[in-house]
C-alpha cells in the first residue's frame, strides 16, 4: 500500500466536480456577506414573522423526532438527522440571540442556546459521529480503492407454503 493509498478513505468518492464548485461557491459568498452587512438595515421589520419561527420550530421537533425514532430503530439515517439537527440547533442557537429585541429576550436566549441548544446539538454530532463509525463498512480486501460487489439472488420462483406458516393473519 502506497502513501496516496492509505491517505485515501475506502468506498465512495464524490464526483471530480463536487470540490471546485462547493470552493467556488463559499468564495463567492465572502463578498456578498460583505455587501449585506455595508448594504442591509440593523432592524427590519418581517411579515409573517411568528410563521417563520414556528415552521422552523416545527423542522426542528420533526428532526428531533427523527433522531429519536433513527436511534430507536438502529437506522443508518441516524447519522444524517443528527447531523441535521445539530445544524438547525445551532442556527436556531444564533437567530434567537442576535433577534432579541428587549434584554429579557436576550437573557433567555444567551440561557436557553447554553443550557439547551448548544448542549443538544453536541450531543447530535456525537451520535453522528458514533453512527459514522459503527455503520462504516470494514473494505473487503486490503486496496482501499476496491468497491465491495454486490450481487442479486433470485427469491424461488414457485415457493409453496409450508402449512399455514406463510399465511398472514390479523
Amino acid at each position: 500500500m502506497n502513501a496516496t493509498e492509505a491517505a485515501e478513505p475506502a468506498g465512495w468518492r464524490p464526483p471530480h466536480w463536487v470540490v471546485p464548485l462547493f470552493g467556488v461557491a463559499a468564495l463567492l459568498l465572502v463578498p456578498w456577506v460583505v455587501l449585506l452587512v455595508v448594504v442591509l438595515p440593523s432592524a427590519h421589520r418581517a411579515a409573517h414573522w411568528d410563521i417563520a419561527w414556528a415552521g422552523f420550530d416545527v423542522m426542528l421537533a420533526l428532526l428531533l423526532l427523527t433522531v429519536a425514532v433513527a436511534a430507536w430503530r438502529r437506522s443508518p439515517w441516524l447519522e444524517g438527522a443528527a447531523t441535521a439537527t445539530a445544524t438547525l440547533l445551532f442556527v436556531d442557537a444564533w437567530f434567537d440571540v442576535l433577534t432579541s429585541s428587549t434584554r429579557a429576550e436576550f437573557v433567555v436566549s444567551i440561557g436557553e442556546a447554553a443550557l439547551v441548544e448548544l448542549p443538544l446539538a453536541i450531543l447530535c454530532l456525537l451520535l453522528a459521529r458514533d453512527a459514522e463509525r459503527r455503520l462504516r463498512v470494514p473494505s473487503v480486501s486490503p486496496s482501499a480503492s476496491a468497491r465491495p460487489s454486490l450481487r442479486l439472488v433470485r427469491e424461488q420462483e414457485a415457493a409453496e407454503p409450508i402449512g399455514d406458516a406463510d399465511r398472514l393473519s390479523a
